[in-house]
């Protein structure tokens, strides 16, 4: 687990509270947590305190690829991201080639 964790780099949030926005630099420029990361391939987590917490969108795919999931589970995903980035300081991201926002759907 610890060698997974060395290889991604951490991306502390910049919060615009007037505007109700959560920004990160990436290889793309500044982008929005919520629209951006939330959807990208390279999040691999927000950390919110101490514990790193999954992207709740990857479990979203993987079951929509079973065959097991439906937009309820997509729309659950999407609330669960948001109130993580809500708590949370970062976001966990696995861009180490500097490629920028890869869809995840």
């Amino acid at each position: 687990m610890f060698e997974y964790l060395l290889y991604m780099k951490t991306l502390q949030f910049q919060r615009d509270e007037k505007k109700n926005r959560v920004t990160v630099g990436c290889a793309d420029g500044t982008v929005s947590v919520y629209s951006q990361c939330a959807y990208c391939r390279h999040c691999k987590g927000v950390w919110v305190g101490k514990r790193l917490n999954p992207a709740p969108q990857v479990q979203a795919l993987e079951d929509l690829r079973r065959g097991a999931s439906g937009d309820e589970t997509l729309m659950n995903a999407a609330m669960m991201f948001n109130t993580l980035v809500r708590d949370g300081v970062s976001v966990e991201c696995d861009d180490d080639a500097g490629e920028g926002f890869r869809k995840l759907f």
